[in-house]
């Protein structure tokens, strides 16, 4: 869409499309299927097009909490840095919002902001597809993936003179999703750059926040010099979330599951070890067993479980469903281990899922650390997995 010669003929068709789909008589063209799903998806939630539907924002001390206690603090200024250096930044809005759709940054051009007002397009604003109908924001938080919407793609009538490019972020440690970052505009100013400038920053924004994660854990790691000095036997430091930032005695990679105090962590080489806390981080050390892991995935009852012994205190966990699905599938294929591409074929019937893919394994991984390994996915070395299929 960005390429196109004629943004306003573009325009008029997109109207044209969108006029008759809302009236229920056929179409001259079919929209985007991104857009159909949204648009299906905004019907449901009973979206008015004609109506000034929920734009009441959050009050000023709230928004400054949510900034306070967001990773995207971290980020924002270079996000802003790349995005509004580009040649047309006078022309347009950059826009970072939370998980929740909840608009909490917004910089850019004054007379496009004033327009943002009037549209309630404000700080504060939750700019999901439940509360404004379709649009790059809240439609990159539905679909989990890049969006970028013209005109009428828009389902509320007040949006259609913009568009709109949105990318999730997501924090590099652990897979969540921090929020969405936008450029909006008048429509009929969209460079086919935008996209590749959002996305650009994406990348920038989560490279910085894998570079502080990286400068906690050198803390921790000079932190823990002293008890690895002292120390004969095999034993991990890691942070809250799994991450290694030293280890003696024991061959791991990345990290392994996040410790809790009150029960055993599994790692395949040290069995099942009871974590001790640091200060900002934790001592894992080896409990009585054979480093080796034994793992059973139940799916005969309601919720799935995973069981794993291998030591002398067994731990067990529930499982979502697609967390079932993605470990049954790494059962099959055994150690040779599936790509991104397989596993989103597997578990989507296609292949065009893998960044979803990778952000389920990784939020996965939060709960069962080592046990899963990547590069390619595969149940770790020493880890046995059986499962027992639902009758």
């Amino acid at each position: 869409m960005a390429a196109s010669p004629d943004l306003a003929h573009l325009a008029r068709s997109l109207v044209r499309i969108h006029d008759a789909v809302l009236s229920g008589t056929t179409p001259p063209q079919s929209p985007r299927a991104v857009v159909a799903r949204s648009w299906q998806r905004t019907l449901g939630f009973g979206i008015d097009p004609d109506g000034r539907n929920g734009r009441d924002p959050l009050p000023p001390s709230e928004v400054e909490t949510r900034r306070r206690e967001s990773r995207l603090s971290l980020v924002i200024d270079e996000i802003r840095e790349l995005l509004l250096t580009a040649a047309d930044a006078s022309s347009y809005l950059v826009v970072v919002t939370d998980a929740d759709g909840i608009v909490l940054w917004r910089s850019g051009s004054p007379r496009v902001r004033r327009q943002a007002d009037v549209l309630g397009f404000a700080d504060g604003a939750v700019w999901t597809e439940e509360a404004v109908g379709t649009n790059a924001i809240g439609t990159a938080l539905a679909e989990s993936a890049p969006v970028q919407l013209f005109s009428a793609e828009h389902f509320e009538n007040a949006q259609v003179p913009w568009y709109c490019s949105a990318s999730p972020i997501h924090d590099p440690i652990d897979g969540s999703l921090l929020g969405i970052v936008d450029v909006s505009g008048p429509a009929l100013t969209l460079h086919p750059a935008i996209q590749a400038l959002v996305t650009a920053s994406v990348r920038l924004a989560e490279a910085r926040l894998w570079r502080h994660h990286e400068e906690r854990l050198d803390q921790l790691r000079r932190t823990a010099e002293p008890l690895l000095s002292g120390s004969n036997g095999p034993l991990l430091v890691v942070d809250d979330h799994g991450w290694v930032a030293a280890h003696q005695g024991v061959a791991v990679r990345d990290r392994v599951e996040a410790p809790q105090a009150d029960r055993a962590v599994a790692v395949p080489g040290l069995g099942l070890c009871l974590p001790e806390r640091l200060r900002g981080g934790w001592l894992i050390r080896p409990s009585a067993g054979t480093g080796t892991l034994t793992a059973l995935l139940d799916l005969r009852g309601p919720q799935a479980m995973l069981e794993v012994s291998g030591g002398d205190t067994p731990w067990r966990v529930a499982l979502s469903p697609r967390h079932a699905e993605v470990l049954a599938a790494l059962a099959d294929v055994g150690p040779a281990g599936a790509s991104a591409g397989w596993l989103s074929r597997r578990l989507y019937g296609d292949a065009e899922r893998q960044v979803t893919v990778r952000a389920e394994i990784s939020r996965m991984r939060r709960s069962l650390g080592a046990l899963v390994a990547t590069n390619p996915y595969r149940l770790a070395d020493g880890v046995t997995l059986t499962v027992a299929a639902a009758r």
